[in-house]
């Protein structure tokens, strides 16, 4: 009775040990692969027009209120503005500033929501080809080393050159 309970823990340990060894690991750098696609370096272009375009909007706002803001001292420095109508060109201006502050919040939304648009797609084919390259590969895992979660691996592991492939790249 002994020996079969050691036969049977034996054999567990030794199944186990043959389905540890069968898992195979991969590991790539995402960051690395996607500087080397083209549609990428084409969309973060435009997303870089495009903000410069938003940048030029807003810049061009601050600086006609600060023309009125500058308009609106030089009146009063020569008094030709009533107290009562200084106060209200003064409200004006600080509700313009308010549109402005909205404007620049606005744009950044903007920004972040054309970035989702034109890189998602991308993201996902990348993450297709990953799961393309393990399921043909035979990969249980494949960890992204520029995410920080890799302590360690043996540079024989690193599947980026099949994903690239996978990509045409």
């Amino acid at each position: 009775m002994k020996a079969l309970k050691t036969y049977a823990v034996l054999t567990i340990c030794l199944m186990l040990s043959v389905v540890i060894n069968a898992q195979k690991f991969g590991y790539i750098n995402s960051q690395q692969l996607i500087q080397q696609i083209p549609q990428v370096k084409e969309a973060n272009a435009e997303l870089e027009t495009i903000k410069k375009q938003y940048e030029k909007q807003g810049q061009d706002k601050v600086a006609a209120l600060q023309t009125k803001y500058a308009a609106l001292e030089r009146k009063q420095a020569q008094g030709e503005i009533s107290p009562k109508q200084l106060e209200v060109e003064a409200q004006t201006l600080e509700q313009e500033k308010l549109e402005i502050a909205k404007f620049q919040q606005d744009i950044q939304q903007k920004l972040i929501e054309k970035s989702e648009a034109l890189l998602s797609p991308l993201r996902d084919k990348i993450d297709a080809a990953i799961k393309a390259v393990a399921a043909e590969n035979g990969y249980t895992y494949i960890f992204d080393e520029s995410m920080g979660i890799l302590l360690y691996a043996d540079k024989s592991t690193n599947v980026s050159d099949l994903v690239k492939a996978k990509l045409n790249l």
